[in-house]
């Protein structure tokens, strides 16, 4: 028993000998003659620990994450190769500390040993002559989230320690007033988001949904996309931050109810596979999926079988960019496994990673290993400079300050892997783009287009290798769908993409670039029918003088003024008979020649209206067909006052013929007339006209008739019109031969039927050939006194010359005299 005892004490000190494991022989830790720190989540806290006393996290109890493991080789692989460069640092060795950033706030003693001098941390104003208060930590790669950024920042911050992160974010980082000393080789949620909202536009996915992880990664990405979608058509359906409390059922629920059938993930990876594991198990389909570059290139959710089942998913990844040798570092490295039971004071950090595979790790997501890879070169790159080296070698005796390597590496510009390495003014990089990717149901993340930012924004997409859900259709995902062409929109509740669709009534036209949602009216000079896009010009119309009809009324026109001539000359030359001197004798030229007057209007109707044609229209008719009627109202009177009030009322009659009452009656109707005239159109004259409301398509030229102007003499004429009416009716059953009352009172009848006909018509029609058929009221009204109350009289003269005789006349008024008497 004892020397069994004896053998396991021997064994034991064999095994301790061959597993001996001190920090020079970490993988977490490499001395050289410069230092750069690492911070990488080889392990990642799920859940809030409860605590009941201040003290760091145990990191190797937290979940493993292997895409994060892979970055940290990556870093180790980076540094080894450029110690094994003769044109970099040469003679100048790199090391490395690299921690475990497993928590946000729990593991801050790694930070400290990052920034410590000795085990102690220096004030960043101490005097630095003693180079062993000199730390060899020039810069600092990581960490890969934006709230563990803005957490550590501050720490670094005290000696201006830069911070090259390579999956930090956040758009805030990008303000240097807040954060001088931060870089990235990573693009910021401004980009991504860009990105995104460019595939949305594309495919017009105008109604979606936007999850977010409860960090300063994902309430960045909602807010920049609020922001960017403000002026756009797409709306924000349903937006929810995810927590460790969220009920995830509740969430695909309400987003189901909501009708969104896109759903863009802004999440980190581990969030990303508790999302999509609940969607494939709440059976969640037909549903188009935006993977952010944290998890759209995820191995394990893209060889999952089921992942069909869910719909689509499109991803905007970083390119797969191959770094030549990395993988034969694994297997190297990882074939040789240090020994990882070994306490953390000796060993620095666990990793807890011993049955981990080289193929494992190689196959892992390989997001974010172009920009560890460029964080690292940006740093030995900047250290070069700041030590002037050259082919010789460096300047060893140069004192390295952090803020040295700073202002170096914000004036990087090498080339990596065929990359120009740079940064902008907000020390942002101007390298990288996006790859746009599939999910297929090869289980493979197959590149479909691109989207790249320098020098300028180029977007492509293959549509074609994209298999949807809908097999081979583009799915839609809209709140409403689009209004026909010539329908505005009505917004239906607070967003801008639910609204009910209403045609635009005539006169009116949509134009859905400037504005969807009200129809605009058109110019007073186009026209558009119901549901229109856009104006038509509308037809100006009027009649020219060129015109058929026009051309044919001015003829019978001048036929009438010639026709008026010849009566005016007839009963010139047989001033002295019988007949004329019953027609009204003198009177009977003044009628010629105020008709005459009158038919001056009827050549105003024709040609472009003018402020003086539509005077025209108008003054010459009323005015002096004002004269003619109160000349044939006088006659009326004068009829009758010679047959039935002469001996009735001799004083009356006697008084009427020593004043001459009838020029006095006739001259009163006319001062008065053109008092009226006179003012009408000086108050408000007539004035051209653009009828646009007669016509959708069309605009007819007119005048504008002014109550003032017209209405006001209309009356008065119409007023001797009626009284001489009555004056002629009661003179009917005079004599017959010369009985002018009853030819009066013919007249007035057709004159009062033409107008009545031309009210009808104008009631009825108001095209341009209005103005033909007020010109043929005018012109009718005309010829109803010339062919019937002086043709008469003419034909009497020329072809019945027996009754022109005073004895003719004479005889019929005795005869009419005895009839009445008896």
């Amino acid at each position: 028993m004892k020397h069994l005892l004896l053998f396991l004490r021997l064994l034991e000190m064999v095994l301790n000998v061959l597993c001996q494991c001190d920090v020079s022989t970490s993988a977490f830790h490499l001395d050289g003659d410069y230092m750069i720190g690492g911070l990488f989540d080889v392990h990642s806290v799920t859940e809030a620990v409860s605590q009941d006393r201040p003290e760091a996290i145990d990191c190797s109890s937290q979940p493993f994450v292997i895409s994060n493991y892979r970055r940290f080789q990556l870093m180790r692989f980076s540094v080894e190769e450029i110690n094994n460069s003769t044109s970099l640092l040469p003679n100048v060795s790199l090391g490395y500390d690299i921690f475990d950033q497993c928590s946000v706030a729990q593991n801050f003693p790694g930070m400290f040993n990052l920034i410590s001098v000795n085990d102690t941390i220096q004030p960043w104003d101490e005097p630095h002559g003693d180079p062993t208060k000199v730390s060899k930590m020039i810069a600092v790669a990581g960490p890969f989230s934006s709230t563990e950024t803005r957490t550590i920042y501050p720490l670094l911050m005290m000696n201006f320690i830069p911070l090259v992160s390579y999956g930090a974010a956040s758009s805030s980082l990008s303000e240097k007033l807040k954060y001088p000393s931060f870089l990235r080789t990573v693009h910021s949620n401004k980009d991504m988001i860009e990105g995104i909202v460019t595939i949305l536009l594309h495919y017009n996915w105008r109604w979606v949904a936007f999850i977010n992880s409860n960090d300063d990664y994902g309430y960045d990405g909602r807010d920049l996309f609020v922001k960017r979608i403000k002026d756009t058509d797409i709306c924000l359906a349903y937006s929810k931050e995810l927590n460790h409390n969220t009920n995830i059922s509740q969430v695909f629920q309400q987003i189901e109810e909501q009708g969104a059938r896109v759903i863009i993930a802004y999440v980190p990876e581990r969030t990303a596979e508790t999302l999509i594991g609940s969607a494939i198990q709440l059976n969640v389909t037909k549903k188009v999926w935006i993977a952010v570059e944290a998890w759209s290139l995820n191995k394990n959710l893209l060889r999952d079988e089921r992942i069909q089942n869910i719909g689509t998913v499109l991803g905007v990844s970083q390119p797969v960019v191959n770094i030549p040798g990395f993988d034969e570092f694994i297997y190297s490295t990882v074939e040789h496994m240090y020994c990882e039971n070994q306490d953390q004071h000796s060993c620095n950090q666990v990793c807890n990673c011993s049955d981990v595979s080289p193929e494992q790790i190689a196959d892992a997501d390989p997001s974010y290993s172009f920009p560890v890879y460029s964080a690292i070169y940006a740093i030995a790159h900047a250290l070069h400079n700041t030590l002037q080296c050259g082919s010789g070698g460096c300047q060893r005796n140069v004192t390295v300050e952090p803020y040295m390597v700073l202002a170096e590496l914000k004036k990087s510009n090498f080339t990596l892997l065929d990359q120009v390495i740079q940064f902008d003014g907000n020390t942002d990089p101007t390298f990288g783009s996006y790859s746009i990717v599939f999910w297929n149901q090869s289980g493979e993340a197959e590149e479909v287009g691109y989207y790249t930012f320098y020098p300028s924004i180029i977007f492509s997409i293959n549509t074609t290798k994209i298999q949807w859900f809908t097999n081979g259709d583009i799915p839609t995902s809209l709140c409403s769908k689009e209004c026909r062409a010539g329908y505005s929109k009505k917004q239906d509740g607070i967003h801008t993409c639910c609204f009910n669709c209403l045609i635009c009534r005539n006169g009116t036209y949509i134009n859905t670039t400037d504005d969807p949602f009200n129809c605009v009216a058109c110019k007073e000079t186009e026209w558009s029918p119901a549901g229109s896009t856009s104006c038509n010009l509308r037809v100006v119309e009027f009649i020219p003088l060129t015109d058929i009809w026009a051309i044919l009324i001015m003829i019978v026109t001048w036929v009438f003024v010639g026709f008026t001539a010849a009566v005016f000359v007839l009963f010139a030359i047989n001033y002295n008979t019988p007949i004329v001197r019953s027609a009204g004798g003198l009177m009977c030229f003044l009628i010629l020649g105020c008709l005459v007057l009158c038919s001056t209007s009827v050549f105003f109707y024709f040609g472009a209206p003018s402020v003086s044609f539509c005077i025209m229209r108008f003054l010459p008719f009323l005015l002096f067909y004002t004269v003619c009627l109160a000349c044939f109202v006088v006659r009326s009177f004068q009829i009758v006052c010679v047959f039935k009030m002469a001996a009735k009322y001799p004083t009356l009659y006697s008084w009427w013929m020593k004043y001459h009452g009838q020029w006095l009656f006739i001259s009163a109707a006319f001062l008065t007339q053109a008092l009226l005239l006179t003012l009408g159109n000086s108050l408000s004259p007539s004035k051209p006209f653009n009828d646009t409301q007669s016509y959708h398509d069309k605009i007819i030229l007119t005048c504008d008739i002014n109550l003032p102007s017209c209405l006001i003499p209309g009356i008065f004429l119409f007023s001797l019109c009626s009284l001489c009416f009555i004056f002629s009716y009661m003179g009917k059953d005079l004599p017959k031969n010369y009985n002018e009352a009853k030819a009066i009172t013919f007249c007035l009848l057709l004159l009062i039927l033409t107008w009545i006909i031309f009210a009808t018509e104008s009631s009825l029609y108001r095209g341009k050939h209005l103005q033909t058929l007020n010109a043929l009221a005018v012109l009718s009204s005309l010829y109803c006194f010339l062919l019937w109350y002086f043709l008469p009289k003419c034909y009497i003269i020329i072809f019945e010359p027996n009754k022109n005789t005073q004895q003719h006349f004479q005889g019929l008024i005795q005869s009419y005299t005895k009839t009445i008497s008896q």
